[in-house]
């Protein structure tokens, strides 16, 4: 609006000395009659003549630039919301009214100022209405990601964003039709199999004690083991959401393991550190048990060596490095070369569960041992607090 208003004044300027230039030439008589029309045909100014208006113009109005010159004066004069030249030369004076002039109109580029902000505060309200269903979105999709499936259908209307959403709400709810469906079928088939192996456990108790009945019964045991074992990678595969952590000794873990793998003792060397560590110690158990279980198929001694480094669980087992990457045998239903009785599924199982625990499983190979590590054990230590009454005493 300066700027232009700036230009505004400089065309006036420019007009009212083209005026001024001329008038003073014309009463000077260095002009005839027929140049000075020449000179103003393009400026509709006309010629005050009544004395008593021009001393009243004369006197109220605002000078708002004079210039001298040798032949004469020119002044602009604001009056009544009109421009006024005044031009003298000796003892003749003539007074011009510009009735071309209008004053600055400000209206005008508030009317377009007022437009344009109104287009620009209808078009961002629109814009916002058409994209408030993104932050309901984003709201279902963190909760989809922490592992809630139940959102909410937030599409509304036929646009992009709805059928984006849409779509979003159909698919995790064929997710969760899905994982209703495998929950319900892995507990018919647990349902189904406990039923035969505690009937054939209950058949025998009652045969004649010996060798043959401790063995059975260890092999009905371990077959309940394997079934809870079952749902409680299950669990932990499924979402991948610990939600049953507690406080226990690591080594505690290790001999749980050590038991559910039916080992021998002496073929697992436990030089781990004992520290307190939070965590879930069906699923934890299980996972080093998985890594004894491998130790005990392709390890050349059929032996364990269990270390704490670095904040990471290792695992040593002697053998040949294993052909392929880590990667590889962490997808589900893959075996070794030398599995015979296996359905592959061993480290994926531990990979999940270590993952659950905000831990990373690795491998590495180093003087012809194999080292499984859970790396990030630091995450689930539990830092003892001190006993301030106990400090107090001392």
């Amino acid at each position: 609006m300066d700027y232009d208003k700036q230009n505004y004044t400089n065309e006036l300027n420019t007009r009212y000395s083209i005026t001024s230039n001329a008038t003073l030439y014309k009463l000077a008589g260095l002009m005839n009659q027929s140049e000075y029309q020449n000179q103003m045909e393009n400026f509709n100014m006309y010629e005050i003549s009544d004395p008593s208006q021009i001393e009243l113009i004369k006197t109220t109005g605002v000078i708002l630039q004079e210039i001298t010159t040798k032949i004469g004066t020119a002044a602009i004069i604001f009056y009544n919301k009109h421009h006024f030249v005044m031009v003298k030369h000796a003892d003749k004076e003539i007074l011009l009214q510009d009735l071309d002039y209008q004053p600055y109109r400000y209206d005008i580029i508030k009317v377009i100022f007022c437009l344009v902000f109104l287009i620009l505060l209808v078009t961002y309200i629109f814009i916002i209405r058409k994209i408030k269903p993104l932050r309901k979105l984003k709201r279902e999709i963190n909760k989809f990601a922490s592992g809630d499936l139940n959102i909410k259908d937030v599409s509304r209307g036929k646009d992009e964003i709805s059928d984006v959403a849409s779509a979003f709400y159909n698919s995790v709810m064929q997710i969760k039709r899905l994982n209703e469906s495998r929950a319900l079928f892995l507990r018919n088939i647990m349902h189904e199999l406990k039923t035969p192996i505690t009937k054939g456990r209950i058949t025998v108790e009652m045969i004649e004690k010996n060798k043959y009945q401790e063995r059975l019964i260890s092999v009905f045991e371990k077959l309940e083991e394997l079934i809870n074992e079952f749902a409680a990678v299950e669990r932990a595969t499924a979402i991948i959401d610990i939600s049953d952590m507690g406080e226990c000794m690591l080594n505690e873990l290790i001999y749980e393991a050590i038991k559910i793998a039916m080992v021998d003792k002496s073929r697992v060397e436990n030089l781990a550190s004992d520290m307190k560590i939070r965590a879930d110690f069906k699923l934890l158990s299980i996972a080093i048990k998985n890594i004894i279980d491998n130790a005990m198929k392709y390890s050349d001694d059929k032996k364990v060596k269990i270390f704490t480094k670095n904040n990471s669980l290792e695992f040593h087992t002697l053998g040949d490095e294993m052909s392929g990457k880590l990667e590889y045998y962490i997808e589900p239903f893959t075996k070794g070369d030398n599995a015979k009785q296996s359905f592959g599924l061993g480290l994926y199982i531990v990979d999940s569960i270590v993952k659950a625990h905000g831990m990373k499983f690795s491998h590495r190979y180093e003087n012809g041992y194999n080292v499984f590590s859970f790396v990030g054990l630091d995450k689930l230590s539990v830092k003892e607090v001190p006993n301030l009454e106990k400090i107090d005493e001392i």
